[in-house]
């Protein structure tokens, strides 16, 4: 369906000149689409995951690429920064580690948010991209090197020792890492959160004030590129070793946490239990096993950093003062809801690397506990974060945490011990 703008403006200098009529793709259009069969057991007979926009007719999902960070290639052809016919160079991208094919692949339901040939497309679509399909991957792995305070910290007390394997002389960890855009299978997805796929549809096309008006006109489009952050995972010691249940793994999935991981904020215990994580994993590797660290873009539970921060203010400001007994309290009544992570897809990413077995997970979340062994993944120890790593004003958080059924191997506060600790006031 196309429809002509009322009163076109003109195109500014130097700005990428656009169509003289808007395109709509509420209804199919053209052909050439190429069919996708989620969970095939070939890359060939599932189908590539084609979200271009510079010829249409060759889409067969909703959505584009690259998450969120769409909107910033929108505003890149818009200012004429960037051509919308661009095709991206994909000379010498390869991964610099193989990942699968593993059999969750290929076994319905295990993975529905994210393209488990994703970073392979070049190597096993090679036929349609030289055929003119525009066909984005959706993972990179590539290999780096970490360098954290905390680990040279622990070199340098002897907590940690270089062998310069998978730890440096300087106290830089040697990883394969990689980073994961979010594909959905809709119907799937629907499944997992106990929805029909018809009301996940509506209410995603709802919430987002239609950005897509595909998700209710188009069912014969299953796979849908949403604007979220994706998943950035860190490998301590070989890749191929994490589907092997034989070698210990030692794991933590962390959801982001940006004023605590990045700039060490002390109302949360978020950067220290990623740093102690950290350092597990590299002991794990150095004692022949394997670590992962799996970080996912869900700031603030997922809530935004503005609600956080807003529920900041709430708990600081609160008669009382912040207390453990008031934590969640805050955050529902300016939230609504206490978490918003909805740790349903999480196992994803495990599933994608082969993973059958956990020997030492790195968290107290029991959300998370739950949807990896919901997900048939097999969990033997829990390692909690030491006390002496938990900072004053984060004690609230823990004591809430624990009292609310977190894992613990202590004692659990009770509702006198719940109103004893209390965090720092805002102006001090």
């Amino acid at each position: 369906m196309e429809v002509a703008p009322k009163s076109p403006d003109p195109v500014a200098p130097g700005a990428a000149p656009g169509p003289s009529h808007i395109r709509l793709t509420s209804h199919a259009s053209g052909h050439g689409a190429l069919p996708i069969h989620w969970a095939a057991a070939s890359a060939a007979e599932r189908g590539p995951v084609v979200g271009t926009t510079s010829k249409r007719s060759h889409r067969n999902v909703i959505g584009t690429h690259s998450g969120s960070y769409s909107v910033y290639r929108a505003l890149a052809v818009a200012s004429g920064a960037l051509s919308p016919h661009h095709k991206a160079d994909l000379t010498n991208t390869s991964p610099t580690d193989v990942i699968g094919p593993y059999p969750q692949w290929s076994e319905p339901g295990r993975i529905v948010s994210m393209d488990p040939w994703g970073a392979r497309i070049a190597e096993v679509f090679a036929a349609e991209l030289a055929a003119g399909y525009d066909i984005r991957p959706t993972i990179a792995v590539t290999k780096a090197h970490v360098i954290l305070p905390e680990v040279i910290e622990a070199l340098q007390s002897g907590r940690l020792k270089a062998d310069g394997k998978f730890l440096t002389a300087n106290g830089a960890a040697m990883v394969t890492k990689a980073a994961i855009e979010p594909v959905w299978y809709l119907p799937e997805v629907a499944r997992r959160f106990g929805c029909t796929e018809a009301d996940l549809r509506r209410v995603l096309f709802e919430e987002t004030g239609g950005m897509y008006p595909e998700l209710v006109t188009r069912s014969d489009l299953e796979v849908f590129l949403p604007p979220i952050g994706g998943q950035t995972i860190y490998i301590f010691g070989n890749p191929r070793d994490l589907a092997n249940p034989a070698v210990e793994l030692t794991a933590r999935v962390h959801d982001e946490c940006n004023g605590s991981d990045v700039f060490g904020s002390d109302i949360c215990t978020c950067r220290p239990y990623l740093t102690h994580a950290i350092e597990e994993c590299i002991q794990g590797a150095q004692r022949g096993g394997v670590g992962l660290v799996a970080y996912s873009r869900k700031e603030g539970r997922a809530l935004g950093e503005v609600t956080k921060f807003l529920v900041y203010n709430a708990r600081k400001r609160q008669l009382g003062g912040d207390t453990a007994d008031q934590y969640f309290a805050r955050t529902e009544c300016v939230a609504g809801v206490q978490d918003m992570r909805f740790q349903e897809l999480m196992p994803d990413t495990l599933n994608w690397l082969g993973i059958t077995k956990i020997h030492r997970l790195v968290s107290m979340s029991n959300m998370k506990f739950d949807a990896i062994t919901k997900a048939g993944i097999e969990i033997v120890e829990r390692v909690n974060l030491p006390d002496a790593l938990i900072p004053d004003d984060a004690r609230v958080e823990m004591d809430a945490k624990m009292a609310a059924g977190y894992f613990t191997p202590g004692a659990v506060p009770d509702a006198d011990e719940l109103k004893k600790a209390k965090g720092r006031q805002l102006d001090t």
